[in-house]
């Protein structure tokens, strides 16, 4: 192992402003001169795509500008190993990363940039008090006395941020936004993220999230009961369910997989064969008129060599669920099925030739997931009774997540050669970790997660000094 210095590539997480300059020349070289943007320049080339008004939609909260920069301003740290801490360390995939996470985000970006299939996370919910993030690097020990509550940037006990407070939400948006940013970046082209999230802060999310990812990538709020039985109410209501709210990078990469159902029966016959009547293709719902995909909107050979277009049950022009090669080609091959409406329009449905298994798609209401309850049982199940971590989430719910991101009859490699990668940057008490390990084993499957976590205090009785004391031991520097 090496010794690193300050001049070293690999103490540098990329940096993601030059990258995105890059970009920008390579698409519209004419505004950058100089190695800097010439906004006039590219307004011009945008035309009338760019967006000049004052007041426009979206979530806007004091610091949000500094968060931006902080999702783009390299780190200049570095992943330390450490085997001797480690599990079969010369042959394991899987890594656990103590450190903050925008950090570590940041230095992931290097070697995971769109190689993430599923990111979990279980973000600290805005109670007021549960969230400390500085996003300070310059003095381990008092970052981490921040960090884990014990005092403020001048020395003092930490203040909560109370829902008095005007910061309520503010400094929650603060801590998301930059990691989302990041995020967002290490996933793939079909990679799924998974938000836990309770009432609070939902509504302030969907939108964050509509900015980072686009809302046409927005695919659903999962709900699951929490709990069961009694707790408090508000306004004479109790809350017994929370929310897993779901984007993806690029819905056009069909990200989730299905639900597998057993084989219906072919139960009709034509000139081929037998065949039963498979799925619609004529495409319905959201993005499904000729203005919102305009190249899935083509005419297909029907009955007596009439010209077919997808047309909507309200008799407007909508769209094909297939692209043009493939539709053709199914039509040609007598996998298609025509039926006329009164109007004499058409629905179009694929012809099935075969028995096997088929899947549907996942409903919004997650059941089957446990409730909190059962993820502290977990817990002290692991640790011999001992109460040692609170409001775990169940690993039954995780693993839910887990056989939703990950594509059905998927057991071969990818097409990068490895198997499948889940990163968990609030890991808390490593739920996500033991679920994709449990999931490997009863899929027959080699799955790899990244856990990322603070520093946590695991003994109450320590004091200050002490931890301090502990801590300098360990970066070898003298104890001030």
């Amino acid at each position: 192992m090496k010794p690193l210095t300050a001049e070293n590539t690999e103490t540098k997480s990329p940096d993601i402003v030059a990258d995105n300059i890059d970009n920008l020349k390579a698409l519209f070289p004419e505004a950058i001169t100089e190695g800097k943007v010439d906004f006039e320049v590219l307004k011009q080339i945008l035309g009338g795509t760019v967006d000049e008004r004052d007041e426009k939609y979206g979530l806007n909260w004091h610091g949000k500008r500094r968060a931006r920069q902080l999702a783009l301003t390299p780190s200049t740290g570095t992943l330390r190993p450490c085997p001797e801490d480690s599990v079969d360390w010369d042959r394991t995939r899987n890594l656990m990363i103590e450190g903050d996470n925008l950090e570590v985000l940041k230095l992931l970006q290097k070697s995971y940039a769109g190689k993430v299939k599923i990111i979990y996370i279980d973000p600290p919910y805005n109670t007021g008090k549960d969230f400390v993030y500085p996003d300070n690097f310059q003095d381990n020990i008092k970052n981490y006395l921040q960090l884990t509550g014990q005092i403020d940037s001048n020395g003092n006990k930490v203040s909560f941020n109370t829902e008095t407070s005007g910061r309520f939400h503010t400094d929650w948006l603060n801590m998301m936004y930059p990691r989302l940013k990041l995020a967002r970046n290490l996933l793939r082209d079909d990679g799924v993220l998974f938000v836990s999230i309770d009432e609070r802060e939902i509504a302030n999310l969907r939108i964050m999230l509509d900015e980072v990812f686009g809302p046409e990538n927005s695919i659903c709020e999962f709900i699951w009961q929490a709990k069961k039985g009694g707790g408090s109410d508000n306004g004479g209501v109790v809350s017994d369910h929370e929310y897993v709210v779901c984007y993806c990078r690029n819905i056009a990469a069909e990200p989730l997989s299905q639900i597998l159902l057993q084989a219906e029966p072919l139960n009709q016959v034509d000139e081929k064969g037998p065949y039963r009547i498979g799925r619609e293709l004529n495409k319905w719902g959201a993005n499904s008129l000729r203005k919102d995909r305009p190249t899935m909107f083509y005419p297909i050979p029907g009955p007596g060599g009439v010209d077919v277009f997808p047309i909507r049950n309200d008799n407007k022009e909508g769209c094909w669920r297939w692209g043009k090669k493939k539709l053709l080609t199914a039509v040609a091959a007598g996998d298609a099925e025509f039926v006329q409406r009164e109007n004499g329009t058409y629905i179009v449905y694929q012809k099935v030739r075969s028995a096997e298994a088929r899947g549907k798609p996942h409903r919004t209401l997650l059941e089957q997931c446990g409730q909190t309850a059962d993820g502290t049982k977990s817990i002290k199940e692991l640790f011999g009774g001992e109460r040692v971590f609170d409001f775990s989430k169940p690993p039954s719910l995780i693993s839910s997540l887990l056989k939703i991101g990950i594509p059905l009859n998927e057991d071969e490699d990818d097409a990068e050669g490895e198997q499948y990668i889940i990163l968990d940057f609030f890991a808390g008490s490593g739920t996500t970790g033991h679920s994709v390990l449990s999931q490997n084993a009863a899929d027959d499957r080699s799955n790899r997660y990244i856990l990322v976590q603070l520093p946590e205090l695991l003994d109450p009785d320590d004091t200050d000094q002490k931890i301090a004391a502990e801590f300098c031991d360990k970066l070898g520097k003298p104890n001030k």
